[in-house]
């Protein structure tokens, strides 16, 4: 199969060598790298040109629509636009719409994972599109990932990755406030990690991705919370997840708190840059106000 692939930052660079290393015909385009070992166009419509999937790895909505504007017209009849960005879902949608008009499939499949599951082809991808546009994307989604959930018609990958992650970024926020105060009662990190990882509390930003150093399997934390998910991105996702529902009209009290919480991190505190479990040390060294 022949693919144009826009957008080779940290994520979209593995996921392309990826899938030439499988046996593809990967063009990439990107505005700043230049990845060794993948062929390179220069402009992003030239990587579309004559490609039988163009994938977008974008950084948000606006320059998605923009890249779309470029690419649609440069790519033939039938082809499939297969955007993994997470972007907002007003953006998914405009954009599927514009390359359904001009002939084309489309998806949305924002991914989970981050960089690691990039590099190592272990990708969950959450799709939204037709089901002939999902069949088409399906083999390349078995090369970049482990596990591809077709959500329904267009826009709704990006809804399921903004439903999942703003219950991520929530639960890490639990996990760290109870862990600050286990050290201010005086429990055990480790204990604590024993008794909640098989109890009641159990949760994945417990028992996977633990934002306590030396306890549980080994993650961020023991790295001195360099990012495998940078909070930077984690407030984007959270942002996105409140514009989501003033839009619906849903509430979601506990999702507008953490996206204040990681706002406050972000660009007030120490952050950005770091992984979005480094909110442990900034609870440990707060008071109760």
């Amino acid at each position: 199969m022949k693919i144009g692939f826009i957008g080779l930052g940290n994520m979209g660079a593995p996921m392309a060598a990826n899938l030439a290393q499988a046996g593809h015909e990967v063009v990439g385009f990107d505005t700043v790298a230049a990845p060794q070992g993948l062929t390179m166009a220069g402009s992003a419509a030239k990587a579309a040109t004559g490609a039988d999937v163009v994938i977008t790895m974008l950084p948000n909505g606006t320059i998605l629509r923009a890249v779309a504007d470029e690419i649609i017209p440069a790519m033939a009849q039938g082809a499939t636009l297969l955007d993994c960005s997470t972007v907002d879902v007003d953006s998914a949608r405009a954009v599927a719409d514009k390359a359904q008009a001009a002939g084309l499939h489309a998806v949305d499949a924002p991914v989970s994972g981050g960089i690691g599951g990039a590099s190592a082809g272990t990708l969950t991808f959450m799709a939204g599109g037709s089901d002939e546009a999902f069949t088409t994307v399906k083999p390349l989604f078995d090369i970049m990932g482990q596990k591809a959930v077709h959500c329904g018609p267009s826009g709704n990958g990006q809804a399921a990755k903004i439903c999942n992650n703003m219950i991520l970024g929530v639960t890490m926020i639990g996990t760290c406030e109870a862990f600050a105060l286990a050290d201010k009662l005086g429990l055990d990190r480790q204990k604590m990690f024993d008794v909640v990882s098989t109890s009641s509390g159990y949760s994945w930003t417990m028992n996977a991705y633990c934002p306590a150093p030396g306890v549980g399997p080994e993650s961020p934390a023991d790295n001195d919370y360099k990012p495998g998910f940078a909070a930077d991105l984690m407030l984007k996702d959270l942002r996105l997840s409140q514009q989501a529902a003033e839009a619906s009209d849903a509430d979601t009290p506990m999702g507008a708190r953490a996206t204040e919480l990681y706002a406050e991190f972000v660009e007030h505190e120490d952050g950005a840059g770091r992984d979005f479990s480094a909110m442990l040390p900034r609870f440990v060294s707060r008071r109760r106000s």
